[in-house]
């Protein structure tokens, strides 16, 4: 499977920016037939040595924006998304949101109105206590909810590719159904710096509500100080890699 052509930025002019901060990657390994279900029929899982993962990645968007507004119009919130990774038939390896929680509703409307993508309103937070990071997530009117402190450790650098850290981490796909059709959206961005990341607490429901057995503390963690990223159009998964509007510049 091509992993490398979705790190491509692809052809034409970006429809949104944002800045992605203080990212912690944290992975369960999970099995296929556990989410096989909860996964649309018409992708597949993606598995790395015959095992699937659930992500849960808290973190902070900054400068976002469309490509129309001016930076001054930029807005910035949390998010944490829970997440599998997929493929349609062998190609365009990607991401597969299980949910997304955003401390915005602006956010939460445009994304489920505009993407399809399940977002939800939560109260958000977070803050550093010396090298100790704290990030909470409370769903409005649900009981899930996220709280983690980690700390950053040793820098471990851009991602090879065919490693395993490079597999769960340089995601630049997303897909989704929506009324019956597959739908792909990219984003571009640089490698993300990578270290890594010891939790020191965790308390989280957010996975779980997903269906997801992850018990336990995250057996694999990673962190990034953040990227910049140019966001492109929403298009059918049969187009391939990288769909764009017939409009491009």
């Amino acid at each position: 499977m091509d992993r490398i052509a979705p790190t491509r930025r692809p052809r034409g002019a970006a429809r949104g920016f944002q800045r992605w901060r203080s990212l912690l990657f944290m992975h369960w390994p999970v099995s296929v037939e556990v989410l096989r279900p909860l996964v649309p029929a018409s992708l597949e899982i993606d598995t790395f040595e015959g095992r699937a993962y659930v992500g849960l990645v808290p973190f902070a968007m900054e400068g976002v924006r469309p490509r129309w507004a001016p930076e001054a119009l930029a807005f910035d919130f949390l998010e944490t998304n829970v997440r599998t990774y997929v493929h349609v038939d062998g190609r365009d390896p990607g991401v597969y949101f299980f949910s997304l929680d955003a401390a915005s509703r602006i956010a939460v409307q445009v994304a489920r109105a505009g993407w399809g993508l399940p977002y939800f309103y939560a109260r958000m937070s977070l803050r550093e206590d010396g090298e100790t990071i704290h990030y909470g997530v409370e769903r409005a009117g649900s009981a899930a909810r996220l709280r983690v402190s980690y700390r950053v450790g040793d820098a471990l650098g851009p991602s090879e590719p065919g490693s395993f850290q490079h597999f769960l981490v340089e995601r630049y796909l997303l897909h989704l159904e929506r009324g019956g059709r597959l739908l792909s959206g990219q984003v571009y961005h640089v490698p993300y710096p990578v270290h890594a990341a010891t939790v020191l607490e965790l308390e989280d429901s957010l996975v779980a509500s997903a269906g997801i057995p992850a018990e336990g503390p995250p057996p694999i963690v990673h962190y990034s100080p953040g990227v910049d990223v140019e966001l492109f159009t929403l298009g059918h998964a049969t187009r391939g890699v990288a769909p764009t509007s017939d409009d491009d510049d």
